[in-house]
């Protein structure tokens, strides 16, 4: 009861911001065979909940081309991503001082970054027990839950008490709230970029898979102009003892919206006919594995360089000009949000250049010239031919390209019953893989070795997806 309480408070509020009018439900089809009168149930309608089916009886005559779709995508994408960058800031910025002010700034920051790649150890956790929840009460169910849960959590991290007033204490709460954010983060996958993909023209199908990755840059966009205005405005002393909570409870309110965008999408005929034709049914772990195992490995390890870049050029970065350029972390972060931009048109022009040279060169010409970048940089920047800045710049450019066809590169070889865990368990990999422990090892590297030893790292990432492009040439 209580759960059918909870979703029809925020599915019918997703139904009053975002419908146009109301309508009366129309009538379930109905088989008189034989004489009797019989309720025709199909897979969509048996195992979604109660009001999701009827939401989509009511708007069942509604049209909803891949554009709709694409909006519902985007913000539910940009909110988890607020959420992710938020933290991320917060783990150079702020966690170091908050909860290790006795170790010395480098050794904060990788204790700090340790707690980091918690989220990604406990993303695989929350696949596995929302894709329970999804198959016992239905994808809205499941998404109302992990929203929650993910804003609960994010939001909860602006009351977090610091060292000196709890002790460790502060340090096992952040633990916990970062692991619940993982946990939530995995609940949080939806199908919808697979309900875009598959809705989406042939000719097309670059220009749709690009536009989930969008999410990356605008909510980078988000989270970094908030901290940069708080610390442009505030006083050192002030946005260390209370300014950075305030983009923590930001993140609550975005993932209400968001949720509401999703419920809504949820609800359209066209999810439900990819529910009745398996596209989107959350198949068993174990029995996906056992089919596809090869294609989650591939596919986990196809997007290695983009996701090991993309941590380098935003929290890496950071790092680096507050750690040992002694810049302004506000300048910084504005710095970042123009590259952001440039990311965003980059992973417009990947759905163009996809569509005309196939996904697989694409991700093999991006992979070679991260490949080159990570051997010229520290070479040019040791002679001060280029920046910090510049150096940004042109990073989310280039990731803007590779991290566009990144996501669900090898989705259509999955079987049809099992494309929807399929896709979910290669990102949770994938994330785990190249980008979880990215901002701990770069740092490490770069204190022993220097830059050098970062671009090593990086062009370890752009040789594995190159040979992975070429064992898989076949199926990319």
């Amino acid at each position: 009861e209580f759960r059918r309480v909870l979703f029809r408070s925020a599915f019918r509020a997703g139904f009053v911001i975002q419908s146009k009018a109301v309508r009366a439900p129309k009538a379930r089809p109905v088989n008189r065979e034989n004489g009797v009168n019989q309720t025709t149930e199909n897979y969509a309608t048996a195992t979604s909940s109660g009001l999701e089916r009827d939401a989509r009886q009511q708007y069942a005559g509604d049209a909803h081309d891949p554009g709709q779709i694409a909006l519902g995508v985007i913000i539910g994408r940009t909110s988890e991503f607020f959420d992710f960058f938020v933290y991320c800031i917060a783990s150079v910025l702020v966690f170091p001082q908050l909860l290790f002010p006795g170790e010395t700034a480098l050794m904060g920051t990788m204790y700090s970054f340790a707690i980091f790649s918690l989220a990604f150890i406990a993303r695989p956790i929350g696949s596995l027990a929302f894709m329970t929840v999804d198959r016992h009460h239905g994808r809205g169910v499941k998404l109302t839950i992990a929203m929650f849960m993910l804003g609960g959590s994010t939001a909860a991290m602006a009351f977090l008490p610091s060292f000196d007033s709890v002790g460790v204490f502060a340090i096992y709460l952040l633990c916990a709230f970062r692991f619940l954010q993982g946990v939530a983060w995995g609940g949080a996958w939806d199908g919808l970029a697979s309900l875009l993909a598959l809705n989406a023209p042939d000719n097309r199908k670059g220009w749709y898979a690009m536009i989930p990755q969008l999410g990356a840059p605008l909510g980078f966009m988000l989270a970094s102009s908030l901290f940069a205005y708080l610390i442009l405005t505030l006083h050192p002393d002030d946005f260390l003892a209370f300014g950075w909570r305030y983009a923590f409870f930001v993140a609550f309110a975005i993932n209400v919206v968001a949720l509401f965008a999703r419920l809504r999408l949820v609800a359209t005929s066209e999810f439900g006919h990819l529910l009745e034709q398996n596209e989107l049914h959350a198949a068993r772990v174990m029995d996906t594995l056992k089919h596809n195992g090869r294609t989650v490995l591939l596919g986990a390890l196809v997007p290695m360089v983009s996701y090991a870049l993309f941590h380098l050029v935003t929290v890496f970065a950071l790092t680096w000009v507050y750690l040992y350029a002694d810049g302004n972390a506000g300048q910084f972060l504005l710095t970042q949000g123009v590259g952001a931009v440039l990311c965003a048109f980059g992973i417009i022009a990947s759905g163009f250049i996809a569509d005309q040279l196939g996904r697989r060169r694409l991700l093999g010409y991006s992979a070679g010239i991260i490949l080159a970048g990570a051997i010229l940089t520290p070479l040019l920047y040791t002679y001060n031919i280029i920046n910090e800045g510049m150096i940004v710049l042109g990073g989310f450019a280039v990731l803007g390209l590779c991290f566009g066809q990144a996501a669900g590169t090898l989705a259509s070889n999955f079987k049809r019953e099992y494309r929807y865990t399929g896709s979910a368990l290669t990102s949770d990999l994938a994330w785990l893989l190249g980008a979880g422990f990215a901002p701990l090892i770069a740092l490490y590297l770069c204190d022993k070795f220097g830059l050098p030893g970062v671009g090593a790292y990086l062009m370890s990432g752009a040789v594995v997806t190159l040979l992975v492009l070429q064992i898989g040439r076949a199926h990319v």
